[in-house]
């Protein structure tokens, strides 16, 4: 390993078990769910879908970003929970972009959807009110402005990048960053993904698609903390949540010359593209990303002690996934993770949000359960489903699919 390798120093998420990271780890360990009712917008008569996962809100932290009167120009929650992400995963990494590092600091923290809700609602303005937009609308939904206000906000002034990869952004982001690294293109990457897709036509257009969850006839009624079903026999389509997570990377030598503490590094990684389908998974191309990953990692199937996975709860999806992990690992399954089935689906922060849930668990030696499971006779997989499971994790392999065909697949491996 060399000193260009990327560690994480610091890290921080936002999520529907809550906005801070031990408790939302805590209430994860205890296999509590996030998801309840859809309150982000009035549901019309008829409206398809009446569950989600959603955050707490923040307006009361102590971050000069989060004032009143910033929040009334970047309307949209995309930046300001991006933000406090990145402050507090700075603050926990205790590394500040002081002048003499910005110009070695890169961003690559971005967004899958973006600020769309700006736009839709200087849109209802200007046709119910015949007002133009506020001049900040342009700029709330544009995706790259999302790590610009980080930069401004942090001083970063390096390689700065917005990947989007739809439901994998989080993890392509600190792929990308690792890449900075790895070129000696930076010391240090802000990493990680942002979104907040409950927005009206944005959730109308998953049912439409057949994505989200649609209950049974008959089972309305059931409690929405059951909708998300990863792996399950009875799963049907993914809940939509919203959140953040930033992940702090550097160089080991970095790390090391600043005294900064690290548990884990990336140990290797592999991006492919299904060229297949807009939504439908390839086996093939998945199953080859996760060898990839393995491979990069100078690792055989064995090494791995556990998987965190894609498992959106879709019928295809997750049939998919477990067979390309069943190619890989043959008999020798490692425990699964699904960390969807308690926070839902948020999008491209998803994969970011269920690293550092995975990162937290390696470097504690314990595996989050996987809830709302009915076992599938097409999928023999282990997904922890007895409550949490102490177990030391060296490598684990973290698992993210999104739409395009954009896969992405890291091995993290924990720190002496």
């Amino acid at each position: 390993m060399g000193g260009k390798d990327a560690v994480i120093v610091g890290y921080d998420a936002i999520s529907p078990l809550g906005s801070n990271l031990l408790e939302q780890w805590q209430k994860a360990l205890e296999g509590k769910s996030g998801i309840g009712p859809l309150t982000r917008f009035p549901l019309p008569v008829g409206f398809p879908v009446h569950i989600a996962g959603q955050v707490p809100d923040i307006d009361h932290e102590k971050y000069p970003f989060l004032t009143a009167r910033h929040q009334a120009a970047w309307s949209s929650p995309v930046f300001k929970y991006s933000l406090l992400t990145v402050a507090r995963a700075l603050e926990r990494s205790r590394l500040e972009i002081t002048p003499g590092i910005a110009a070695r600091t890169a961003v690559t923290y971005s967004s899958a959807i973006g600020g769309l809700d700006a736009v839709l609602s200087a849109d209802r303005r200007l046709q119910a009110e015949n007002k133009l937009p506020h001049p900040y609308t342009n700029p709330n939904s544009c995706i790259n402005m999302i790590g610009g206000k980080i930069a401004i906000e942090t001083g970063a002034r390096g390689p700065i990048t917005s990947t989007i990869t739809a439901c994998a952004t989080g993890l392509t982001s600190m792929l990308i960053g690792s890449m900075f690294l790895a070129q000696d293109r930076a010391d240090v990457a802000i990493c990680g993904a942002v979104d907040f897709a409950l927005v009206e036509p944005i959730v109308a257009g998953f049912y439409t698609m057949n994505g989200v969850y649609s209950p049974k006839d008959g089972r309305e009624n059931d409690p929405p903390e059951m909708a998300s079903r990863p792996f399950s026999l009875d799963r049907r389509g993914f809940v939509i949540s919203e959140g953040a997570g930033a992940v702090i990377l550097t160089t080991r030598e970095f790390a090391e010359t600043h005294g900064l503490h690290y548990s884990a590094e990336l140990a290797g990684w592999s991006m492919t593209s299904d060229a297949h389908h807009f939504v439908a998974p390839y086996l093939e191309t998945i199953k080859q990303c996760m060898q990839n990953a393995l491979t990069d990692a100078s690792l055989r199937p064995r090494d791995i002690a556990a998987i965190n996975a894609h498992a959106a709860s879709t019928k295809v999806g997750d049939k998919t996934e477990y067979e390309a992990i069943k190619a890989i690992f043959g008999d020798t399954l490692p425990p699964v993770s699904a960390n969807k089935s308690l926070i839902g689906h948020a999008m491209g922060a998803s994969s970011v949000i269920e690293t550092i849930f995975a990162l937290q668990g390696q470097e504690e030696s314990v595996l989050p359960p996987t809830i709302n499971y009915t076992p599938d006779p097409e999928i023999d997989i282990d997904c922890v489903i007895e409550g949490k499971r102490s177990l030391d994790q060296e490598f684990f392999l973290k698992n993210s699919f999104g739409f395009g065909g954009c896969n992405a697949c890291a091995v993290f491996k924990k720190s002496a």
